[in-house]
């Protein structure tokens, strides 16, 4: 019996770490789309580019005017790429430990 619940925590643990990379995974998308939309320069105004504008300025403000090169556009795209590329390798190094955390199954040792 505790085998069982033992494996069902972790299942647990490792659907909640999929969710995890998985939203990181989305907003890192989001800011890769936005930064497009900068160096191709799409109408700001345009309902989806403001979106993506403000999940940029939600969640890859820590990289705004990181780097500042003479063209406006590729700073943003670089900017952009930056935040998303952090927001994808934590995705991954916490749904790593969240997995790491999960209880190990030992009902085979005890069998």
């Amino acid at each position: 019996m505790r085998g069982m619940a033992s494996n069902g925590a972790a299942r647990v643990f490792s659907l909640v770490a999929t969710i995890v990379r998985a939203v990181c995974s989305v907003i890192a998308v989001v800011i890769v789309i936005h930064a497009v939309f900068v160096l191709f320069e799409a109408n700001p105004a345009n309902a989806l580019v403001e979106f993506t504008t403000g999940w940029r300025d939600t969640f890859g403000w820590f990289t705004k005017d990181l780097f500042t090169p003479s063209d406006p556009k590729i700073a943003e795209a670089i900017n952009d790429g930056l935040a998303a590329l952090i927001w994808v390798v934590a995705g991954s190094l916490l749904s790593t430990l969240i997995v790491r955390l999960a209880p190990s199954s030992s009902s085979r040792a005890n069998a």
